[in-house]
């Protein structure tokens, strides 16, 4: 028999029965097994991330089958290599508790253990997003929540930010199309969404963006199933996908990147660090690198995904960021969440420290430090006692030119940029006409739920922009003639 015991490893007399005076007595505030118990089951939440709340995950194994080295010398990239690897699915506006089939745009987050450090790509199923510049994003994130006295989600307010916000066009699109409600998790594809950088053996350097395309393929929900399942099985997503890894029906994504080279990030057609454009697939094919799959679900959900925290930040040798304002805001941003979420020494958790390779710096204590190095290394740099030094060559960062003024202004233009273009032609030239007839239904649902008059003018006014004749049936729908029943993450 296996003994119940304290924290501290000491056996428990019992889980039934506090200490009293007697059977109807006072309880004893020297029991301290009922103290601890209570006082654990009292913290055992951590703060919900803010974004992308609810979620849920699996671990796997990345295997690159081709060979890219000429584009990047990061291990985990080169023929052969197999790594262990992590991915969390999540919803955006929701919380804990909300159900996983209301239309929203879905995290799509990996963490790869390489043999240089842990690598993240923090992502959607979408390929693009809804602002182009990080001091946007805390306004963004508001408009899709709650307001301040009902504590109530508001289609105004949601509508409100994204006409007066016209860089979302691209985005919205996708979300108000069939990407807004997929059918389970298994069947979407991923996207870094942002341009990063990958640098070679030789130093050469290149723009990269990711791709990651389920092999189970890309597979939609209808609204009304979506709002059933809402009431029935709020953990749907979550089920599916942990009952698929249980029964060995393992999904698979394949891995391709987009790579262009350095010099043509200057002079391309659309700013390729705004990451509320595409770079064309025609200009820039696919490549393809690998494929990974998902092999084993966790065994502790809140110690192996609640406690997992991804960062465009987490960089191996050969890859880097790029110009791109929106993930240079996330370096910062997403580190600093994890650190007031889940504590400054997060990354010592098993789930987030690196598995092949030891973390070593100069950064020591704060709250729950679980590791440490050896004593004979010093607390402090520059020191002339052997204790470890930076290499710059053995860190393989990038980097880009700038001009060196110190301006608040919008990315640059290039000759095709507007915020509009590229939504026209994801509606007009990807969606097929049962795709088109499904989005022109949400939108119709989505005008029925707004109020005020200066907002649905607006409405009509950014689809107009998509598309004339878009805009022209929304503004003669009867509004009661869409989806306007149907559950959204954002609001309805």
């Amino acid at each position: 028999m296996t003994i119940t015991t304290t924290q501290s490893g000491a056996p428990i007399p019992s889980d039934d029965h506090s200490l009293t005076t007697g059977p109807d007595g006072i309880t004893a505030l020297h029991d301290r097994f009922l103290v601890e118990k209570l006082a654990s089951f009292n913290r055992e939440r951590v703060p919900e991330r803010n974004p992308h709340a609810k979620g849920g995950g699996a671990f796997g194994e990345f295997v690159v089958t081709e060979d890219v080295s000429k584009y990047t010398k990061a291990a985990l990239f080169q023929p052969g290599a197999k790594s262990e690897m992590l991915l969390r699915f999540s919803s955006v506006a929701g919380e804990q508790g909300s159900p996983d089939t209301w239309r929203d745009v879905r995290g799509f987050a990996l963490k790869f253990y390489t043999t240089e450090g842990n690598f993240d790509i923090v992502g959607n199923n979408t390929p693009v997003f809804f602002i182009r510049d990080g001091i946007k994003f805390p306004d963004f994130i508001h408009s899709q929540k709650r307001v301040g006295d009902s504590g109530l989600r508001d289609a105004d307010m949601q509508w409100d930010f994204w006409t007066l916000s016209p860089e979302s066009a691209h985005q919205v699109t996708y979300l108000m199309g069939d990407r807004g409600l997929p059918a389970t998790w298994r069947h979407l594809n991923g996207y870094s969404s942002h341009t990063y950088q990958w640098i070679n053996a030789a130093g050469e350097r290149f723009w990269v963006q990711y791709h990651f395309l389920s092999r189970q393929g890309v597979e939609a929900m209808s609204p009304d199933e979506a709002e059933k399942l809402a009431g029935s099985d709020a953990d749907y997503y979550r089920r599916d996908l942990f009952e698929a890894i249980a029964k060995g029906d393992n999904p698979v994504w394949d891995v391709y990147v987009q790579v262009m080279p350095y010099e043509e990030g200057k002079t391309y057609r659309f700013n390729p660090f705004d990451i509320t454009k595409t770079i064309s697939k025609k200009d820039y094919p696919r490549i393809k690198v690998g494929h990974f799959t998902l092999n084993r679900n966790p065994k502790n959900f809140f110690a192996e995904i609640e406690q997992a925290a991804f960062s465009p930040s987490n960089l191996v040798p050969g890859t880097d960021i790029s110009p791109d304002k929106m993930l240079m805001a996330r370096v910062f941003a997403y580190p600093d969440a994890q650190r007031n979420r889940i504590g400054t020494n997060y990354n010592q958790l098993p789930v987030n420290r690196p598995h092949a390779t030891e973390a070593v710096n100069y950064q020591h204590e704060g709250a729950m430090r679980f590791d440490y190095n050896d004593p004979s290394i010093p607390v402090y740099t520059h020191n002339s006692l052997g204790g470890p030094q930076p290499d710059a060559a053995a860190a393989g960062e990038g980097g880009w030119e700038t001009d060196g003024e110190l301006i608040r202004a919008a990315a640059t233009l290039r000759s095709e940029d507007d915020d509009f273009g590229q939504a026209g032609t994801l509606y007009r030239e990807v969606f097929d006409d049962a795709q088109r007839e499904r989005f022109f239904a949400v939108l119709v649902g989505q005008r029925g739920a707004l109020t005020r008059p200066e907002v649905i003018e607006r409405f009509y006014w950014y689809w107009t922009q998509v598309d004339a004749n878009l805009g022209a049936a929304l503004r003669a729908a009867p509004s009661d003639a869409g989806a306007s029943a149907e559950p959204v993450g954002v609001a309805e």
